[in-house]
Order: structure tokens, then C-alpha cells, then sequence
């Protein structure tokens, strides 16, 4: 299950005040319904050919202070963090960000195009593992990996696993466990399992709505309290028709389970040596804070920051009141890792 947290069991947990959630400032002026005129799109391949999107800030003329890798979280695509990733650009890094294998415009790997499914999560972890070697070596120093959600999963195990060797890592939302879990991890992971193995692996886990590949009422709910940054999502839908996925499969839900569970594993988040920001909520319906909160007291570089109420699960996309004061965490961070 998702428990609640009982004390302060992570490493710099705040919670926002009224000086926090003001006004920063961070609303970029860019038009985030368009590629920014200094980002390319391309792609990359796995080790066994799939291809891959990615869009890269190329370095600033007057060099960069380092390089940021960014992954997005399941269901998502990059074309919905544009305007934080040109914030950072515009900071003076250099930056990348990837779809994963069978997401948003590099295929799908179930039966249908709107279902997310994966045959293991090590196969996500392997691609960034590709990306990452490819990457580093081709971008100036330091580096730093980032995810969302999903994303930040699969980058907290890449780097506890010994995969990538990140300068520092910042994670907003990290899955690492389900926000909806009413029984303990191992009986919901059984279950899981059973259900994965009565029938086709790639079907549906559950219902996304009335017609295929359409957001469900009170999703938006689930995300942000920005409506124009939601409504940015459903544009970039419509759009690019190949970004739109709706449920995960039962094998995605089943070796999600498996994946976050082996996260926890004795000594493994401790190995994390790197310097760690999560930007978090325990207002999330999605992901647990319970879980969140419990891997940051174990990583001994971690610090959490905590916004409550005033946010939902997509933290670098919230009304700027909470946007604005997350970027502002985030900026400090990248400062300290560029030696600023």
C-alpha cells in the first residue's frame, strides 16, 4: 500500500510557505505550442536498432555550464516540458530530452496505438543506459540526468544499478510506488501478476474513457492546476496524433511493480552517491510521497522538497505559484553541480 509518512523521514523535507508559493517569475515567454527555433528533433537507436525521438538544445555560443538530460514519465512526450527545457537552456546548458522506446513518436510494443506496454522495465533502463554513453560523450561537463514520474524511476535505477554516471540527478514526481494501492506492495504486485498471466500480457490494465485515446474526464485534475498548460498537452495531442497513449498494459503494471520493488532492495539506494533533488508532492493521486519520501532518507545525497496541497503530479508544469518556486529549487541545484 501507499502508507502516509510518520515524521520527518526525508533529507531537507520543506514545506512550502507563502514566501515559496509567490510569484517568481519563471512563466517563459515562448510559444509552447511550437518546436523553440534552436532545438532540433532526431533520433537515436537502441542497441538493437529501435529507433528513438530526441530534441537537443545545442551548447550556448558562449559555452555551456553543463549538460541536462531529461525523460519524461509514461504516457508523456517531450513536446510537454518545452518551456522548462528551454528555461534551462536559456540558463546556459545544453539539453537533451528522449522519448522512451514504444512512447509518444517512437512506436508502440503492445497490439494497438494508444495502449503502453513493455516487455521489462531493464529494457527502458538498457535504452538509457545506450543514450547515456553516446550522449556524455558528445556533450560538454557536468552532466546531469533528470526525470519525471516514470522517467524518474528508470533514471534512479540506472544510476543505483551503476548504468550512468550522472554529475547529479534531479528527479520531479519519481514513480516509485502506485498512490492508488489499497493492500501492500507484494499482495498488489501478486495480483498483478495473476492478471498479467490470464490473459494477453499487452491488453489494457484499464479503462482510459469512452473513446480510444481520449483523456478521461477529471485527468487534469490528476496533473496540474494550470488549465492553459494542460490544454497545451491536449493541443500537442491533436497535433501529433502518434504522441496520444492511454493505459498501460497488465505487463507494464506487473514489471512496474517488480521494478520499484527490486529499487528497494537492501543497499541499493543507498549506493547512490550522486547529489539528488526530488521535487515531490503528498497531494499525488498517481505516484506515493509515502515511497518518495522513504527512498530520499535512504540515498544519501537526496534532498526532498515537499508542495503539498498546493500542487498536483506534474510539478514543472503547475500554476507558476508552485512552478515558479520548483524552478527556483531546480536552478540552485543545477548552480551547485556547474560549480556556480
Amino acid at each position: 500500500m501507499c502508507p502516509p509518512v510518520s515524521g520527518d523521514t526525508s533529507k531537507g523535507h520543506d514545506l512550502p510557505n507563502s514566501n515559496h508559493l509567490r510569484e517568481h517569475g519563471f512563466s517563459q515567454m515562448i510559444d509552447r505550442r511550437a518546436i523553440p527555433a534552436s532545438a532540433v528533433e532526431s533520433r537515436w537507436h537502441a542497441a538493437d536498432g529501435h529507433a528513438v525521438r530526441r530534441i537537443d538544445w545545442p551548447a550556448p555560443a558562449a559555452g555551456a555550464r553543463g549538460s541536462l538530460l531529461f525523460l519524461p514519465g509514461r504516457g508523456d512526450f517531450y513536446e510537454k516540458y518545452l518551456e522548462t527545457l528551454d528555461h534551462w537552456h536559456d540558463l546556459g546548458w545544453r539539453v537533451t530530452a528522449s522519448d522512451w522506446r514504444g512512447q509518444a513518436g517512437s512506436g508502440r510494443l503492445g497490439h494497438d496505438a494508444v495502449t503502453g506496454h513493455i516487455d521489462d522495465f531493464s529494457t527502458w533502463v538498457a535504452d538509457l543506459a545506450v543514450l547515456w554513453r553516446e550522449w556524455k560523450a558528445s556533450t560538454p561537463g557536468p552532466h546531469v540526468l533528470a526525470g519525471h514520474s516514470m522517467g524518474g524511476h528508470l533514471v534512479l535505477r540506472a544510476v543505483a544499478e551503476g548504468l550512468v554516471d550522472p554529475d547529479g540527478v534531479l528527479l520531479s514526481a519519481p514513480m516509485l510506488g502506485f498512490a492508488a494501492n489499497l493492500l501492500p506492495d507484494p499482495v498488489m504486485h501478486a495480483a498483478a501478476r495473476l492478471m498479467k498471466a490470464l490473459g494477453d500480457p499487452a491488453r489494457p490494465a484499464w479503462k482510459w474513457s469512452e473513446k480510444p485515446g481520449q483523456p478521461p474526464e477529471g485527468r487534469a485534475a490528476l496533473l496540474t492546476h494550470d488549465e492553459a498548460r494542460y490544454a497545451d498537452e491536449l493541443w500537442w495531442r491533436e497535433a501529433r496524433p502518434e504522441l496520444v497513449m492511454g493505459p498501460g498494459s497488465w505487463g507494464w503494471v506487473e514489471r512496474g511493480y517488480a521494478s520499484m520493488r527490486g529499487l528497494f532492495a537492501p543497499g541499493k539506494l543507498e549506493s547512490v552517491r550522486q547529489p539528488v533533488l526530488i521535487l515531490a508532492t503528498d497531494n499525488d493521486k498517481l505516484v506515493c510521497f509515502g515511497a518518495i519520501a522513504r527512498a530520499a532518507a535512504r540515498i544519501p545525497g537526496a534532498r526532498l522538497v515537499n508542495y503539498g496541497k498546493a500542487a498536483h503530479h506534474e510539478i514543472l508544469r503547475e500554476a507558476d505559484a508552485v512552478r515558479g518556486p520548483a524552478l527556483a529549487e531546480a536552478d540552485a541545484f543545477l548552480a551547485r553541480i556547474a560549480g556556480a
